[in-house]
């Protein structure tokens, strides 16, 4: 693993939903994602999660320099399409800060690879190795894949699209059981989207994008209540979890399917 490094502190000032034009006028668009996500830190930080929770993973803290990375080389204009996932997967984004972070389609294919710090209360049966981890994140590889055979380079991809997670936090059980944002109890899952809501009316905002596609049911429903009646866009794509068996049938091609009956790919 690469020598860690401390995460940056947040910037001073807050991007919220009454933000105008004129702080868009005057601040780059990775800028204002950045300071939207350093919001989000700082908002789900503060929030506390009971048992059969035992760990959380915030990659914005510990993987904060990957993440920042990702935003400053490729949310550098306006984008026609948001794909959004749910949380950050065991090998993904938790190893690499980066939205369906596999490994090698970060190092390989974003050509993004930077120090990844040690979070805090790891879980030994999930524990942060960075871009050493040697398991493979398999929602990564399909997604990523995906772009990468239909755009070749992620340039190319990323001049008219985004992939964004809706959560920040990975939730492990005291057994080391995966737990999805969606099985938190209400009174946690109140807080938790609160702040996850806003960070999505913010980037929305500030990407101004013709659609939003979800990465599965989760991420669908959480954007239609939030962003319905609006003036983007809404679609949804099979999540390519290797656990759902739709997805172990040729993702992509089911992918490709959807995307085209939607009318965002030809």
């Amino acid at each position: 693993m690469t020598n860690p490094v401390a995460p940056q502190t947040p910037r001073s000032g807050s991007f919220v939903a009454t933000a105008t034009d004129s702080y868009l006028a005057a601040t780059s668009l990775p800028g204002a994602l950045i300071q939207a996500a350093q919001n989000l830190r700082a908002a789900v930080s503060q929030l506390g999660f009971a048992p059969p929770v035992t760990h959380i993973y915030n990659p914005l803290d510990y993987a904060w320099t990957a993440h920042e990375t990702y935003l400053r080389r490729y949310a550098n204009g306006s984008k026609r399409v948001i794909f959004l996932g749910m949380n950050p997967g065991p090998f993904g984004m938790v190893q690499t800060g980066i939205p369906f972070g596999q490994i090698a389609a970060v190092r390989d294919w974003l050509r993004i690879e930077a120090a990844i710090d040690y979070p805090p209360n790891q879980h030994p049966k999930r524990l942060v190795t960075g871009f050493a981890c040697q398991r493979s994140e398999i929602s990564g590889q399909r997604l990523w894949g995906l772009f990468a055979e239909r755009f070749g380079s992620a340039d190319k991809f990323f001049e008219e699209h985004i992939v964004i997670n809706y959560c920040p936090l990975a939730f492990v059980e005291s057994s080391g059981r995966n737990r999805t944002p969606d099985k938190l109890p209400a009174s946690e899952r109140s807080a938790l989207f609160a702040a996850c809501d806003q960070h999505l009316r913010d980037v929305v905002r500030i990407l101004q994008p013709q659609w939003l596609v979800a990465v599965g049911d989760f991420a669908f429903k959480r954007a239609e209540q939030i962003l319905a009646g609006g003036q983007i866009r809404l679609g949804r794509i099979l999540h390519p979890s290797p656990a759902s068996p739709a997805a172990n049938r040729d993702w992509a091609r089911l992918a490709t399917i959807q995307l085209r009956e939607l009318g965002i790919w030809e």
